[in-house]
């Protein structure tokens, strides 16, 4: 079993910044890749960002050149920083993993999301 524990949301000024944190735990032998999506209301939940364990790193266009996702190998934990936010980044927030097990299963894994809610 592997569990994530998002942090970091919450209430910003258009403009301001936030950084959402998300740590695995459990039987993790290997993480491939984590991703943050993000889902706000009415809408379709999209991908936000990811990063590859080969160190490669892909955006959503909205998030180009604002946000930075880093991951700390080390304490299997995955960030992302969100700098000049604006009010359409209003949303619930979620980081996913796709790890191997150390009983030998690979699969992927949701937190429990975070409320980030940026005001004019």
């Amino acid at each position: 079993q592997v569990q994530l524990v998002e942090s970091g949301g919450g209430l910003v000024q258009a403009g301001g910044s936030l950084r959402l944190s998300c740590a695995a735990s459990g039987r993790i032998l290997n993480i491939h890749s984590w991703d943050w999506y993000r889902q706000a209301p009415g809408k379709q939940r999209e991908l936000v960002a990811k990063s590859t364990s080969r160190g490669v790193t892909t955006y959503a266009d909205s998030a180009k050149g604002r946000f930075t996702i880093s991951r700390d190998n080390t304490k299997n934990t995955v960030y992302l920083q969100m700098n000049s936010l604006k009010p359409e980044d209003t949303a619930v927030y979620y980081c996913t993993v796709v790890v191997t097990t150390r009983a030998g299963f690979q699969r992927d894994y949701w937190g429990q999301g975070a409320q980030v809610t940026v005001s004019s």
